[in-house]
């Protein structure tokens, strides 16, 4: 009996690897945790503007589409990501940058560096207004509809086919 119970936790967590091997492989779709907000309305919000000024708010945004990015100056897939970001701009695309986490300095340095994107960009210090949008990590990119709704979230860093594939399609094209 005692050397049966010996095994018990080898047991345990073979058990365990198998189950979560299973999970891993399994085909099909994955549903995200911020897939759940899509077709629901954007929060509220107003931020601590980059350099200082007023807010940035979405009562400011009413009536148009735009672009919520999540971005760190310390987050590679930022870096990755930071091109596309340019290019939508270009094409008219609004987009708010949120610094997450991030420190005012090292936000203003990293868009001096590679350019700005953003139409704004509001400061989340301590990661609230990342968790009303349900964000888990960044980047991440919400789209908002002019009618206040997200139609559209992407977690990780944009690539020009998700930009093409999700996000335009979401905003109902391009600079609307």
């Amino acid at each position: 009996m005692k050397r049966a119970l010996a095994f018990a936790p080898l047991i345990v967590l073979v058990l365990l690897v198998a189950v979560s091997a299973f999970l891993l492989t399994r085909g099909g779709e994955r549903a995200t945790v911020t897939d759940g907000l899509v077709g629901r309305p954007a929060p509220a919000y107003s931020l601590e503007r980059l350099g200082g000024g007023e807010p940035v708010t979405s009562a400011a945004l009413e009536g148009r589409a735009y672009l919520i990015n999540l971005f760190a100056s310390y987050c590679t897939p930022c870096l990755a990501e930071h091109p596309l970001l340019m290019e939508l701009k270009s094409q008219g695309v609004r987009i708010v940058g949120v610094a997450h986490r991030d420190e005012p300095a090292d936000a203003v340095q990293f868009l001096a560096r590679l350019g700005d994107p953003f139409s704004e960009v509001g400061l989340d210090p301590d990661g609230r207004f990342a968790l009303e949008l349900g964000a888990a990590g960044m980047p991440e990119t919400f789209v908002v509809a002019a009618d206040g709704t997200i139609r559209a979230v992407h977690r990780g860093a944009l690539t020009p086919e998700i930009v093409a594939e999700k996000i335009v399609p979401a905003l109902g094209g391009v600079g609307n």
